[in-house]
């Protein structure tokens, strides 16, 4: 089956799961599309099964909370940020739910976590305005990077290229394997007045780049040349908050949450909006992802709504 205008209009909740009694602040699906992995503010992570639609197991962090959850490449661990005690990155088993590794540096809030698609290489960003460079086999920072501002980082598909974008307004592209000598390219894009970037994501296909703001605007770049390529309105955020912006699998899609609980969708090329999805969600939807290997979409906001095409016959 393949994605169109028309599958996704069709979308539709096939599942609702209520575990969390406050927000949920990240989701990752595994590689194999065969699970999701979320964190909440009420200091669980959730692991659902995607193929039966079932929670297939719950374990807590009440000591040091848990937030920007992700996937490492072993199915059963994940790295996670703190909210309570310190700003340490953590590496966890799921298995045992015990810490492998702790990672300290960063003197504030973590606002970006990202895993290399290819190795045990992640980033980190935070509010003390620094990148670091990670290995999962150590505890030691491999690079450190001083910005003007906000970070928000992104590694490309192919794993050896990251992109951080700086205060709002330019995106610097770096070579993982000489990233001390600084970007090899700068793109710098219009500031938007009203509004800071919160995240970016590369398509799947590595020629895009879509930003997220804390605003009523998402940008799409092209990933080579820096040249803005669209901008989707439209949807609502009037609280200020970060909203997850994702691709489909095949990069045409991009889909957004918004405050009232809806999910808008543009297709990249034509920057038309293609579908607005209802989803009851009775919180602002801040996490949403497309599954890499299934065709299934999940939503959150304190609860997650797993999406599936209705096709009728």
């Amino acid at each position: 089956m393949k994605l169109t205008d028309n599958v996704v209009r069709n979308y539709r909740v096939a599942k609702i799961f209520r575990e969390n009694t406050d927000r949920i602040n990240r989701i990752d699906f595994s590689s194999d599309g065969n699970t999701l992995i979320s964190s909440s503010d009420d200091d669980s992570i959730v692991i659902y099964d995607c193929q039966n639609g079932t929670p297939k197991k719950t374990l807590n962090s009440k000591k040091y909370g848990v937030d920007l959850i992700c996937y490492t490449h072993a199915v059963n661990t994940a790295l996670h940020g703190s909210t309570k005690v310190d700003d340490t990155i953590r590496y966890l088993s799921l298995h045992d739910n015990k810490y492998i590794r702790y990672f300290p540096g960063h003197t504030k809030k973590v606002v970006s976590l990202n895993m290399s698609p290819i190795n045990d290489s992640f980033l980190s960003g935070s509010l003390d305005k620094t990148i670091r460079l990670w290995d999962l086999r150590s505890q030691n920072c491999q690079g450190l990077m001083h910005l003007p501002g906000r970070p928000v980082a992104a590694f490309d598909p192919e794993g050896l290229i990251f992109a951080a974008g700086i205060n709002s307004e330019c995106v610097k592209l770096y070579d993982l394997r000489s990233f001390d000598r600084g970007p090899f390219t700068t793109f710098k894009l219009t500031q938007d007045k009203d509004c800071d970037w919160t995240g970016m994501k590369f398509s799947p296909d590595g020629k895009l780049i879509l930003i997220s703001t804390n605003g009523q605007i998402l940008r799409l770049i092209d990933a080579f040349q820096g040249t803005p390529l669209q901008t989707f309105m439209g949807f609502q955020n009037n609280k200020g908050i970060p909203l997850e912006a994702s691709f489909s699998p095949d990069s045409r899609f991009a889909f957004c949450g918004s405050t009232d609980g809806r999910i808008h969708c543009w297709n990249t090329e034509t920057g038309v909006k293609v579908a607005v999805m209802n989803a009851d969600h009775p919180g602002p939807i801040q996490c949403l992802q497309f599954n890499p290997k299934y065709m299934m979409l999940a939503s959150a906001c304190s609860n997650m709504a797993f999406w599936l095409p209705y096709i009728d016959d």
